[in-house]
């Protein structure tokens, strides 16, 4: 798609700042400062950026306030990174839609229910009993298991498993290879041998969660593992069974929750965040990168390090750790003059 600066300030409901020979150019796509052509629009939303917009070659630019000495269209918005979203979704490359309909390799059980404009992909294994909501897309490769349940305007990406006896709201998205409900990592040393333990619950993911690619989400032994509504979760993000995830969540990329953690609304984790099993953290708590949590969280705290501390205590630890280096090599010239003057004390005995 190509939108005149014009055309665009108008989708974005933005106030328009520029000359008429500028704002007539027409712009192709969304691109960051450094990269941005004269066809390209970019955004500041930031000190950094906008030290760096001199620099810059890009054909417009979305600000949150009037830059004076900027010499170049400037679409001024109350959003940056709301105005972000609609330009990028605007530039959106035009793929091909999903075709309603079955496919004619797909396989479904005799009693599958398929309400109206849904699109079932290629090579889709449905079984028994499941239900899949109007407009949901199925896509190539899924399989489906017994008596689940997809609900309205679902997009299960390629090779997806949901497994039996699951249950997904409406608007849930879940990108490639992750599979929902697979047996939890529980085992009892029995007899000489680990057994493991049946896993007969189920999972329920709630309206509007998107689910990232190569996830996993186990079942529970027994009710449900529960992601709650508006929850979002990244790529390569294990959580284990009966686990229960508040709503409006973000959990980051390789992070793990172990057995039964449970999560309060807006909790955020970030990247390789680990739970140990049976903790619960408050609501709008934030856990920082590579941290371990080992026990309860209150609400509303930041937390980081491992074992997770408070974030300001960690800060305090990390800036002693840097110092160890240094503070070794002053204990060893104190340990050589301590030395020194015991051994001079010595002779004079």
């Amino acid at each position: 798609m190509e939108l005149t600066v014009t055309q665009l300030a108008e989708r974005l409901e933005a106030e328009l700042s520029g000359n008429a020979g500028d704002i007539s150019r027409r712009i192709t796509s969304v691109c960051p400062i450094e990269a941005a052509g004269e066809n390209e629009v970019t955004f500041i939303t930031d000190d950094k950026h906008k030290a760096a917009i001199d620099k810059s070659r890009a054909g417009a630019v979305i600000v949150s306030a009037l830059i004076e000495e900027l010499d170049r269209p400037q679409l001024i918005v109350k959003n940056v990174n709301a105005a972000l979203i609609e330009a990028l979704s605007a530039f959106a490359p035009m793929l091909k839609a999903a075709a309603e309909g079955v496919d004619p390799t797909a396989t479904l059980a005799d009693n599958v229910k398929i309400a109206e404009g849904v699109s079932i992909g290629a090579g889709v294994v449905i079984d028994e009993g499941v239900e899949i909501g109007q407009g949901s897309i199925i896509s190539s490769g899924c399989k489906i298991g017994e008596n689940s349940r997809i609900g309205k305007n679902c997009r299960l990406d390629g090779n997806v498993v949901v497994y039996h006896n699951c249950r997904l709201g409406d608007n849930v998205i879940i990108q490639a290879n992750s599979t929902v409900g697979s047996t939890g990592f529980g085992y009892s040393f029995v007899d000489g041998a680990h057994k493991l333990i049946p896993h007969n619950g189920g999972v329920v993911i709630e309206d509007f969660v998107h689910i990232g690619a190569n996830c996993c989400v186990d079942r529970a032994k027994f009710g449900n593992t529960i992601i709650g509504a508006g929850t979002k979760i990244d790529n390569l993000v294990q959580i284990a069974h009966n686990v229960v995830i508040g709503k409006c969540c973000l959990i980051a990329a390789l992070a793990g929750l172990s057995g039964s953690c449970r999560l309060g609304d807006g909790v955020v984790l970030a990247g390789q965040v680990g739970l140990a099993d049976n903790i619960e953290i408050g609501d709008g708590t934030m856990v920082g990168a590579q941290a371990g949590v080992m026990s309860d969280v209150p609400a509303g705290q930041k937390f980081a390090w491992t074992p997770a501390i408070k974030a300001r205590e960690a800060l305090r630890v990390v800036s002693l750790v840097l110092r160890l280096p240094k503070m070794v090599e002053q204990l060893k010239q104190l340990t050589k003059r301590t030395e020194k003057l015991e051994a001079a004390k010595d002779d004079k005995k």
